[in-house]
């Protein structure tokens, strides 16, 4: 037996307006959890929007900063947390990912609200939990995803355009990554479908992505806005429903993975899909795509995501340890061809020579 469920979506300046008919058959009692910023900009507007009817907010609680066990545990401690029917998780990936698993242990529905579109966390149901001090821990595997997204572009046109700009590097790995780990597999229905799903994460953001972002620095919702927001978190989050954890992640992760370890990654405030886009790029090396790193090379360039080691504070000193780190994950035990330290360290060494001779 398979069972596939699928999040439903709505987006625009008032998504919102919808919580009140799609929420209700659900419960009565929401308790809305996520980051202080994101609960600051969505809450007027979650108060609002279920004014007047029977559906009752318990409380605001924020999620404590990380996606880790601990915090899980704190809020399950909390009453107004115990007694809610549904969980309303606002912010961006490391709060969904916190309320998802949260969620799916206590066996609740939950709706996402994201205020930010970095990552496509509020669409899936893969939670990824840390240590307390920002390292990986592991994955929270689970086929339950949250019931309905409600994406306000209003609110993420007026989020810190660096999280749209983290969210493209994030959601372009779906790409690269799936169609790589998928090589030479003969794939059954939703994993296909999940893998050509994943074109949609590459072209569109080359595409959008540079209005995409200036009309995000003006506070401006805009077609191209919402096209990329859809991209970083539908397109991208419904390739991470459909296909397997081995074919959804890939070298780009693994090497994201192995940089959370460093703590300056930490200290600077680089982004998940910051890193992941540098990740990219050593993916398409590693894989020998030439035509193809030199393009995305280009975009990163352009959009000023990174390229080199000195864009996010590390140098050649910390390589071997973010390759030993990635390599101890999952992200790469199914792929075409064995990847060796080695094979990584050649491509750390060969993009940072390729950025002194352009």
């Amino acid at each position: 037996m398979n069972t596939q469920l699928f999040p439903g979506y709505t987006i625009g300046p008032d998504a919102y307006k919808e919580v009140v008919k799609i929420c209700s058959p659900f419960g009565k009692k929401a308790v809305v959890i996520g980051g202080e910023r994101a609960i600051k900009a969505a809450k007027n507007k979650i108060q609002e929007s279920v004014k007047g009817s029977e559906l009752e907010i318990t409380g605001f609680f924020p999620y404590g900063g990380e996606a880790s066990v601990e915090n899980i545990d704190r809020l399950n401690s909390i009453p107004e947390v115990i007694e809610a029917n549904m969980i309303f998780a606002v912010g961006g990936g490391k709060a969904m990912d916190t309320c998802k698993v949260l969620a799916q242990r206590t066996n609740r529905k939950f709706f996402t609200f994201p205020t930010i579109a970095s990552t496509c966390a509020a669409c899936t149901s893969l939670g990824i939990l840390y240590h307390p001090d920002g390292s990986l821990r592991e994955y929270s595997f689970s086929t339950i995803p949250a019931t309905h997204i409600f994406i306000d572009s209003e609110i993420i046109a007026q989020a810190p355009d660096k999280y749209l700009w983290a969210g493209i590097g994030d959601s372009m790995a779906k790409y690269y990554e799936s169609s790589v780990s998928s090589r030479g597999d003969e794939l059954k229905h939703s994993q296909a479908m999940g893998v050509h799903v994943a074109n949609m994460c590459s072209q569109p953001f080359v595409k959008n992505g540079m209005k995409a972002l200036n009309d995000c620095k003006n506070n401006k919702v805009s077609s191209e806005l919402e096209e990329i927001i859809l991209g970083v978190i539908i397109s991208t989050g419904f390739v991470s429903n459909l296909v397997s954890i081995d074919i959804t992640t890939g070298l780009a992760h693994a090497i994201y993975n192995g940089f959370t370890i460093i703590p300056q990654i930490e200290k600077y405030g680089h982004l998940h899909g910051e890193i992941v886009s540098y990740g990219i790029l050593i993916l398409l090396i590693v894989d020998k795509q030439e035509k193809e790193f030199e393009r995305i090379f280009n975009f990163n360039n352009t959009i000023g995501l990174p390229t080199k080691l000195e864009d996010i504070h590390c140098s050649m000193d910390d390589v071997d340890s973010v390759i030993e780190k990635a390599l101890k994950g999952i992200d790469v035990r199914h792929y075409p061809y064995r990847v060796t330290p080695e094979m990584i360290k050649n491509a750390f060494e060969y993009l940072e020579s390729y950025n002194k001779n352009i």
